[in-house]
């Protein structure tokens, strides 16, 4: 205890393993140690100086009694693992032992302990007789000191709450964002009851309760003050991911805006481990041995460990890869929709008929996806149908309008496209439009593709084509005329079948030339 009183807390731990706390539950067990302590040294002090070579060093035999008071004895034995302890009786007695020697002075010739000992120690032995009486389990000032310590608390709540309640205001007021704009005004609220617990915590160790009554309130002051620290520090870590928001918002990059839920998720995990981890040793638990303990819990658990490690590696091959980034459009086997938010575990994927599908992340491991929104063309193809009574000269010249519109529209890939007679069909003359445009999105693709087909069917107008649409034509002959239709000679057939050749020909020599082959098509 010297060293502690010569500012080596640390040794403050040895002084209480001196200390037979067997009795006391291990919950409370080294703040009373610490009090059992220091009313140990003050009771030596003022009793005799110790001289340890007067002490017996025996190893073996029976209780040593140090000394021997009207209100009890200081006696050290021997415990069940062997070693020598202050007993369990001495630490009882000792309360009753310091009211007997409260007249009379230390003897020790080092610093006075009593400016040493804890303040509701020192301040007990100020108090008058009447506050230090015992009524109904507690002495008077312990009743005064619990009713002021829920009061202060409660004003503390109240009082940082309100500052906090302000400073949101403030901050919110200044800010240039509309991210900001909607926090609540109680989002620090947590912090409010964080700091009542800690003043609770802070007030019933130094009231220095019974120890029923010390473990009762202390354990729930513990949990209290680890529920509000972890609902804070939640509170906190959705600021700060508001922040790293807005910031990802002003930056081209768009993996920031898959990191930002990663690290917003990230931090909560951690926060509720640390909160765990916390709650945990102040209740003396040991995490480790209870987990061992489960036997096909702790199977089941390293078997959910492995898919958290699966969904892990997954979500760092979609951030290393890129795979997709948060707005994308994608496909991964029979879903598709638009990514909202890359998680740890998993992804949500919005589906165009607006449902929210959450997809693994280690599907992404081995699964096929096809980003749509990483394209930087968006196909179009159709058949644009004419009717037969089309004259030829007309479809050229309809075709090389279509390309001319393709050639004006902003939107439209320039280098590459078709508008070719594709398809003589059933009940018309098809002509393919295959186009391509570079748009950034599915919304301004809808809006140019719907400029582009109207501005198709206004040049047909100006050129008075006809568009065709399916129909069928029924024709019915008399019996008389089908009997007076007889078959050619074999001869006119020879004939025909020149005439046909000879008109092939002229319409080949006219459009492309006898013999000579046509470039390739350039854009």
């Amino acid at each position: 205890m010297d060293d502690v009183k010569k500012g080596q807390p640390e040794r403050m731990q040895d002084a209480i393993k001196t200390l037979d706390l067997s009795s006391i539950n291990a919950l409370i067990r080294h703040e009373k140690g610490r009090d059992l302590a220091w009313l140990l040294l003050e009771a030596i002090d003022k009793t005799k100086i110790v001289k340890l070579n007067k002490i017996p060093a025996r190893k073996v035999g029976n209780e040593y009694f140090f000394t021997r008071y009207k209100s009890g004895n200081i006696s050290i034995a021997k415990n069940t693992d062997g070693n020598w302890q202050f007993t369990a009786k001495t630490l009882n007695a000792l309360p009753a032992i310091i009211d007997e020697l409260s007249d009379k002075n230390s003897l020790s010739t080092n610093n006075n302990s009593a400016d040493y000992l804890p303040w509701h120690i020192q301040f007990r032995q100020q108090l008058p007789d009447v506050l230090r009486n015992r009524s109904f389990l507690l002495e008077n000032w312990k009743w005064l000191g619990i009713l002021l310590t829920i009061a202060l608390g409660v004003i503390i709540d109240k009082l940082v709450s309100f500052l906090l309640i302000i400073f949101v205001k403030k901050f919110r007021s200044h800010a240039k964002t509309a991210t900001f704009l909607d926090t609540p005004d109680d989002i620090l609220r947590p912090l409010g009851m964080w700091a009542m617990a800690a003043i609770w915590w802070a007030g019933l160790n130094l009231l220095s309760l019974p120890n029923q009554a010390m473990l009762i309130l202390l354990v729930a002051v513990k949990v209290l003050a680890g529920i509000a620290g972890v609902w804070a520090a939640y509170r906190l870590v959705d600021l700060i991911t508001q922040y790293l928001r807005y910031k990802a918002h002003l930056t081209d990059n768009k993996v920031d805006d898959v990191l930002v839920p990663l690290i917003s998720k990230t931090l909560k995990v951690f926060v509720t481990v640390v909160g765990i981890t916390f709650v945990a040793s102040n209740l003396n638990l040991n995490v480790s041995s209870i987990l061992a303990s489960l036997g096909l819990g702790g199977l089941a658990f390293a078997l959910a460990a492995k898919d958290v490690v699966q969904n892990l590696f997954g979500s760092i091959t979609v951030i290393l890869d890129q795979t997709f980034h948060t707005g994308d459009w994608i496909v991964v086997n029979d879903i598709e929709g638009s990514v909202e938010e890359v998680g740890l575990r998993s992804t949500k994927i919005r589906t165009f008929y607006d449902s929210l599908i959450t997809v693994p992340n280690s599907v992404f491991i081995t699964a096929n996806v096809d980003n749509m929104g990483n394209r930087k063309y968006r196909r179009f193809k159709c058949n644009v149908s004419i009717t037969y009574d089309t004259p030829p000269d007309k479809i050229e010249a309809f075709c090389e309008g279509v390309r001319e519109l393709i050639r004006l529209h902003p939107y439209m890939r320039k280098d590459y496209f078709h508008v070719y007679l594709n398809n003589l069909a059933a009940s018309s003359l098809d002509i393919l439009v295959y186009v391509f445009w570079e748009t950034p999105d599915w919304s301004t693709e809808l809006r140019e593709r719907q400029r582009f087909l109207l501005d198709i069917l206004r040049l047909s107008n100006a050129l008075d084509i006809e568009l065709a649409f399916p129909t069928q034509t029924l024709h019915i002959h008399p019996e008389s005329e089908l009997n007076k239709q007889n078959k050619p000679p074999l001869q006119d057939i020879a004939n025909l079948k020149n005439q046909s050749k000879q008109a092939a020909k002229t319409i080949v020599e006219q459009t492309t030339g006898l013999n000579k082959r046509p470039s390739p098509v350039k854009f």
